[in-house]
């Protein structure tokens, strides 16, 4: 089966096109390489895959030619303790670095906004 297909099925990227750009862009590595859209994947092999923030090691469990429900894709594959240990800190990482560096509250008046230009010494 294809990587790009699996990744699809396996409910990693929401379409086929989305998984194959992702393996043609180095998101996705099958036993540490880079690999190719078209690569064939079989129980047993380990991928990396990169998706935005998050960053998985998976070990495939199964194939599955169709995109099924969410609990059915979960058995497709396992992902390593480690990885989730490192998701889960990361994820944390960011939740305190939004509570530490809060949004402002409302847009800026055109005062504020003549302010930070003059700040940023950008026109």
């Amino acid at each position: 089966m294809r990587i790009d297909k699996w990744l699809w099925a396996a409910r990693f990227f929401k379409t086929r096109s989305l998984a194959q750009a992702a393996v043609e862009g180095g998101k996705v590595h099958v036993n540490g390489m880079r690999v190719k859209p078209a690569r064939r994947v079989h129980p047993g092999d380990r991928l990396e895959i990169t998706r935005g923030w998050e960053h998985f090691e998976v070990v495939v469990r199964g194939l599955s030619e169709r995109r099924g429900p969410a609990r059915e894709a979960q058995r497709l594959y396992e992902e390593t303790l480690e990885s989730r240990r490192r998701r889960e800190r990361e994820a944390e990482a960011r939740r305190l670095a939004r509570i530490a560096s809060p949004a402002p509250g409302h847009r800026p008046d055109k005062r504020s906004r003549r302010q930070i230009r003059r700040f940023t010494g950008k026109r």
